[in-house]
């Protein structure tokens, strides 16, 4: 049964071995590339029910006892970011053979595509923070080889900057996971918690979790951390953004969730009071880039910005229905984002252009987009009874439990400026009447259009089906409330 857990990584890291052997025949790859999707979709799903189901299936790799050896923990917070993950794949891979040119499939597409889900996989799974690392690595290096898939100018011109924060950020990473070794003689993340509540967080292990909280920081590009992101996000093809959108960020995310509510808890007066302005001012800030700009691809890469905030409010509230908000949010949001950059990306192809002072009256002709953009709209900004809605008002609920008023009123705010920012593609793009005089392309194809509805399928069932979800979400919320639970788990004391 522990073997389970190791299933997310092998599969996507074999179908990228596969289709690397089958590169040349385009056709054989996109399928065995869309079955390979399928098959850990269903994997996720089947490993997802069994946590869910019988607890955390803890993997000890060459039977080393924890905390020597490699541990993989499959717990509920990381199986359900794991199916989420891979439900954003199915979708890409279907989304990616009507949308990349044949000159990016020959060019190993979908070998870094896989290889970027192994990496986000094994980054949500490890248990150690070396291996974190090593993960990090892993998903960065198809993320560098995606961004510049098409070689043109304005994409190696953004790559450089990525590749060059991101070599720095992990710089600062390794060097923090040695001072937290050299302190503690452990880089097992179980352990590591256990000691650090043995010795109470002395200054120097706080020194170090700022430290750690920096370099996740910047790759969630919280503020202001944040200025790197958005013109790499929008330069790749749409299927590429999509996936940064969606999975790059998060993994960073993800990373201060699990830390900062596993390692460094014991000193939350200085750390976590920190987090709630940094999310407020990620707010403020994506916001003002979302509407400061009349690039569609734009408007939706900023809004990354604030729904890092979003998350990082219940982090830092740091009670329960306040974590429960954080996670509902991250799920919501990498489904939603997912979407939402594949729809753009539809949009400027359709339209011949990003530019939304060069579209008018595209509900004559593309009513579909239309209306899936305006349910987008709505999704994203956290309108009842869509699945934003529920996050939000759980990270409201529990802001206003520890009396944060202050970014509750920041929230609020920044939640209607988001729901304007997205709206006015729709306002001015598609409403309005019908230009005889513009030239627009052929309707999408299905195959561009069904894994868009396919996503915004759970984001609506997130929303009305949360009287399913969320009891799950808030036993997580509570699990990482006590991390005596992780710690026993793992080693099994």
């Amino acid at each position: 049964m522990s073997n389970l857990a190791i299933l997310p990584i092998i599969i996507p890291m074999l179908a990228g071995i596969i289709v690397a052997f089958t590169n040349k025949n385009v056709a054989l790859t996109r399928v065995l590339t869309q079955v390979f999707a399928v098959i850990s979709l269903l994997v996720a799903a089947f490993v997802t029910y069994t946590v869910f189901t019988d607890g955390s299936i803890i993997l000890e790799t060459g039977d080393w006892k924890a905390p020597y050896g490699i541990i993989l923990v499959a717990d509920e917070l990381s199986i359900l970011l794991i199916l989420t993950t891979n439900i954003i794949a199915a979708a890409t891979a279907f989304y990616a053979p009507h949308s990349l040119t044949l000159k990016q499939e020959t060019h190993y597409y979908y070998t870094f595509f896989f290889l970027l889900i192994t990496g986000v996989s094994g980054a949500f799974l490890t248990g150690d923070l070396f291996n974190l690392f090593v993960f990090f690595e892993v998903l960065l290096m198809a993320s560098y080889a995606l961004i510049v898939l098409g070689g043109e100018k304005i994409q190696l011109r953004e790559s450089i900057k990525y590749v060059l924060i991101n070599l720095f950020s992990s710089m600062l990473f390794v060097t923090a996971v040695a001072l937290l070794y050299g302190v503690l003689g452990t880089i097992n993340m179980a352990q590591i918690a256990q000691r650090v509540a043995e010795v109470e967080q002395r200054g120097i292990l706080t020194t170090i979790g700022i430290l750690l909280f920096f370099v996740f920081g910047t790759k969630a590009a919280l503020f202001p951390l944040y200025y790197w992101l958005p013109r790499p996000y929008i330069v790749p093809n749409p299927v590429v953004s999509a996936l940064f959108g969606a999975l790059l960020t998060k993994v960073g995310i993800y990373s201060i969730l699990r830390v900062f509510t596993l390692i460094f808890v014991h000193k939350i007066e200085i750390t976590h009071e920190a987090f709630i302005w940094i999310a407020g001012l990620s707010m403020i800030f994506g916001v003002i880039g979302a509407l400061s700009t009349n690039n569609i691809k734009l408007i939706i890469a900023y809004n990354i910005i604030p729904a890092i905030g979003f998350i990082i409010m219940g982090i830092g509230i740091f009670n329960q229905e306040a974590l429960s908000g954080s996670i509902y949010y991250l799920v919501h949001d990498m489904i939603i984002k997912c979407a939402l950059f594949l729809l753009v990306g539809v949009i400027a192809y359709v339209a011949g252009t990003s530019d939304l002072r060069k579209m008018h009256g595209l509900i004559h002709h593309y009513p579909v987009l239309g209306w899936l953009l305006f349910i987008s709209a709505f999704i994203l900004a956290g309108i009842p009874p869509f699945s934003g809605f529920i996050g939000k008002l759980a990270l409201l609920r529990g802001a206003l439990s520890s009396e944060e008023i202050a970014i509750t009123i920041i929230a609020l705010l920044s939640s209607l400026l988001i729901l304007y920012s997205v709206m006015k593609i729709f306002i001015r793009g598609f409403w309005g009447e019908k230009d005889e005089t513009i030239e627009y392309k052929e309707k999408a194809s299905l195959g561009l259009v069904l894994p868009i509805v396919f996503l915004l399928g759970f984001s609506v069932f997130l929303g009305i089906g949360a009287e399913f979800v969320y009891p799950a979400v808030d036993g997580i919320a509570e699990y990482l409330l006590d991390p005596q639970i992780y710690i026993d788990s793992v080693l099994k004391e």
